[in-house]
């Protein structure tokens, strides 16, 4: 690097800091050709030519700090070339030629071409710049040389997702900024001129020094500042640019504004590479760190296994015999607990410490690293030879042991194995007796019955499977006498008394079987009882309910032979009332011989029949009714006769009356009304002929139904009317529900009568093919995506503008549990549509 302290007296040459800088060689691309137009007449304009010289100067300052110097007029003080040059050292990392020593024009003009033949060396095409009008201190020549310099070395290598240069810096500052609010980067000048950017850019990588929500998009100048403030102060990136000289300007200068934002694209990557480079020390030293630690857990866990070797084997070798059962038994329970409390965690300890060592090997293999060499005498072969020497010797232990343990229990061998079996048939037997004396089949329904036999029969395959050892019991407490067993009187006592209980139980379970087979054989004729009694009670239920529903049903007739057959078809059920009678006595009969049965075993029935829910209770209730109610239908049936015979004879007088003036007057009513609706084509025509015809239909329904001729129908003559005319309104529940569908249209005031223009304006809607909201509804489904809500993005999408603004300015929020965000409620709104509610 040059010597900048000494440039007025010699120059010298320092060491390089080498070349893995920003330098190399190539064309810069299509872009820097572009920029070798640069455009001196904009320095005309005084802003501009302002804003060029802070922000180069503040740039090449930046780098000059490094060598320990700095400038501060762009256009003097490059003139003699030396800071030019060392300028280029700096932000290259390369060593240029000598400067020349001499303080005369053409040293100067020398070492500014030194300077530019560097520059040009690195694919920069230098247009209409000369070293002369550099040493002549042109302003506008030196401002377009730092600018190729700022380009070439600072935005040139700028790359993002395949992009370079000015395109990717521009590119890096949108990904970085998107997230914010009122930022929009676009270019280079206008995009920044509000300051929200710069804070975005320093927010999006740190954050704790911008307080980005309290910035306001109209006061640019504090924005600014804030922004250059906090740059300067922690992100090592100077004062390029003045706030009021881009707010004050109507188009910032994009080359100032260039230069600023790539210094803090390098401040940023720069923390990144720096951060990465020590992420990879850390994983380097994790690595030996870790290495080191597995080193040491096996020096250790080998130098403790053995330790515990060395002690454990000269116990495991002593064969020195015990006096008594009782010393050797707690030798064997020692040795029991060695092999199941010490031995199995030193078993894991020594896997352990191979799966380490070969852990550690792979690890050093794996990083370049030599293999690890345990400490004499602590190699895993080592720790195998004295492992298998400890399971030789615990062998040998475990074999002296058992013989010894078998010699002195022969005695008491057999006394305990019979105090074992005695006490596991004891405990088995307790409160078996008990259990067969239980009388709990008594009160046991028929399924509950054959449980009990089921489990009965459990307990007597187990009855016999503890036959055989009730014999071994006694064939030990035989060889225990024989042998002279100092205790066998309290063998002998405990055996007898385990025989006589063992006969006991065998007397009981036959005893106990016997009850449950008769108990269950019982149950099942109540069951077959139970069972005849719900078959037939069940369709005879269903016949008085039926008979109670025909008595009660209202009757609606118009002539003397319809009311006859009501009266005739009445007198046919009354015919049948006998042999129902019959019937009812017979079913009744079936449950009173259960109850007797039950009674008479002392059966305790547990509820009521689980084949039906019909009672005798019940049965005879609606008996009753039903005898209560034909004399009332008989009552009925005669009055209604009596006003048909009279409605019969006025209609005989209304119709000699009718006859004579009808027909006249029924022509000249048509002929009046077809004349004047027939116009307009023959569509026309037959269209107002077909609805001429409806109405006849509809008219002649209506009146028929209307028996007082008041104009009107209630809601049982309307209901006629509908079923004449096809409508499904019988009397159940969907027929009901339809009915009541149809009567909140033609009857919306709940007066309870149907006008003819109420009857007429529904029919005529019934036979019109129009939309409805649920078709509205099922349309707004599709547009939605089959979703319960649809957006105003979705709207806009598929509807014309007008329309679609028409729809969410009136669609209330969706309030689903499957809610979004901006989620339209477009059920309400077709149902509204309407004039429906949303139900």
């Amino acid at each position: 690097m040059v010597d900048y302290h000494a440039a007025n007296q010699s120059y010298q040459y320092g060491p390089s800091s080498g070349s893995n800088g920003a330098g190399g060689g190539g064309s810069m691309g299509d872009y820097m050709a572009q920029e070798d137009d640069w455009d001196r007449d904009l320095l005309l304009d005084p802003a501009w030519e302002k804003q060029q010289r802070k922000t180069f100067t503040a740039w090449c300052n930046s780098h000059l700090r490094k060598a320990g110097t700095q400038i501060e007029n762009i256009d003097e003080d490059f003139r003699d070339g030396l800071k030019l040059m060392l300028l280029l050292e700096v932000i290259s990392g390369e060593r240029l030629p000598k400067p020349e020593r001499g303080k005369m024009r053409v040293h100067k003009i020398n070492n500014v071409n030194k300077a530019l033949d560097f520059i040009a060396s690195k694919g920069v095409k230098l247009v209409s710049i000369g070293a002369e009008e550099i040493v002549d201190g042109n302003a506008k020549m030196t401002l377009g040389m730092i600018w190729t310099i700022i380009l070439r070395f600072a935005i040139q290598d700028i790359s993002v997702e395949e992009t370079s240069a000015k395109e990717g810096l521009l590119l890096w500052c949108q990904r970085k900024t998107a997230p914010y609010k009122n930022v929009n980067v676009q270019n280079f000048h206008i995009s920044w001129k509000d300051g929200l950017a710069f804070n975005a850019l320093i927010h999006r990588h740190r954050p704790e020094l911008i307080e980005y929500d309290k910035l306001r998009k109209d006061d640019p100048v504090t924005n600014l500042n804030n922004a250059f403030e906090v740059a300067e102060k922690y992100l090592d990136i100077p004062k390029m640019l003045d706030a009021e000289d881009i707010v004050n300007t109507a188009r910032p200068d994009e080359k100032a504004i260039m230069t600023y934002v790539s210094s803090f694209y390098h401040a940023f990557s720069g923390a990144q590479k720096a951060e990465t480079a020590a992420n990879r020390i850390c994983k380097v030293l994790a690595v030996n760190q870790e290495n080191e630690h597995l080193m040491e857990d096996y020096e250790r866990l080998a130098s403790d296994l053995l330790e515990w070797i060395r002690r454990t084997i000269p116990w495991l070798e002593d064969r020195v015999p015990q006096k008594t059962i009782q010393e050797m038994q707690q030798k064997l329970e020692d040795f029991r607990d060695y092999r199941r409390v010490h031995k199995p965690p030193k078993v894991q300890e020594k896997c352990q410490l191979e799966i380490n060592f070969n852990t550690l090997q792979t690890k050093l293999r794996l990083s370049n690293r030599p293999a690890f060499m345990p400490s004499e005498g602590k190699m895993v072969s080592d720790i195998n030879n004295g492992w298998q020497h400890l399971e030789q010797a615990e062998k040998g232990y475990e074999e002296w042991l058992l013989n010894e343990i078998r010699r002195l229990e022969r005695l008491d061998h057999l006394a305990e194995k019979f105090r074992q079996k005695a006490s596991i048939h004891e405990a088995w037997t307790d409160g078996k007796e008990a259990m067969l004396k239980q009388r709990d089949y008594e009160t046991a329904t028929l399924s509950d019955i054959k449980a009990l036999i089921r489990k009965h029969e459990a307990f007597e395959s187990d009855l016999a499977a503890h036959q055989d050892r009730v014999e071994q019991i006694a064939a030990i407490a035989q060889e225990l006498n024989e042998l002279d067993y100092y205790d066998s009187h309290n063998v002998n006592t405990r055996c007898q008394k385990i025989c006589d209980q063992w006969d006991a139980l065998g007397s009981l379970t036959h005893s106990r079987r016997e009850a449950l087979e008769k108990t269950e054989k019982q149950l099942e004729t109540i069951d077959q009882l139970h069972l005849e009694y719900a078959k037939r009670a069940a369709p005879f239920n269903n016949w008085m309910e039926s008979a109670m529903e025909d008595l009660q049903d209202m009757f609606i007739v118009h002539t003397i032979e319809e009311i006859e057959g009501l009266i005739s078809a009445h007198d046919q059920f009354k015919s049948t009332l006998p042999d129902a009678d019959r019937e009812r006595e017979a079913i009744l009969a079936i449950h009173k011989e259960a109850q007797r049965i039950a009674e008479s075993n002392h059966i305790k029935l547990s509820g009521s029949n689980p084949y039906t829910t019909v009672t005798p209770q019940i049965i005879n209730s609606k008996w009753e009714k039903v005898q209560q109610l034909v004399p009332k239908r008989d009552h009925a049936l005669l009055e209604e006769q009596s006003k048909q015979q009279s409605n019969e004879h006025l209609r005989r007088q209304f119709a000699s009356q009718a006859n004579i003036v009808g027909p006249w007057i029924q022509t000249k009513m048509e002929i009046g009304r077809i004349s004047i609706e027939m116009n307009g084509t023959l569509e026309d025509q037959l269209s107002h002929l077909k609805q001429y015809e409806r109405s006849i239909v509809d008219y002649k329904s209506f009146n028929h139904f209307d028996k007082d001729h008041g104009g009107a129908l209630g809601p049982e003559e309307f209901k006629a009317c509908l079923i004449s005319l096809g409508y499904d309104v019988e009397n159940d529940r969907q027929g009901d529900a339809e009915f009541n569908r149809i009567m909140s249209v033609v009857d919306p005031n709940h007066s309870g009568l149907v006008t003819f223009q109420a009857f007429i304006d529904f029919m005529s809607r019934e036979t019109t093919d129009t939309d409805t909201a649920d078709q509205v509804i099922a349309s707004f489904k599709v547009l939605a995506g089959d979703k319960n809500f649809i957006t105003a993005e979705e709207l806009r999408r598929e509807l014309p503008p007008d329309q679609a603004e028409y729809c969410i300015a009136r669609m209330a929020p969706y309030q689903g549990p499957d809610a979004v965000p901006g989620a339209l409620d477009y059920k309400s709104f077709s149902t509204a549509l309407y004039g429906e509610s949303d139900l």
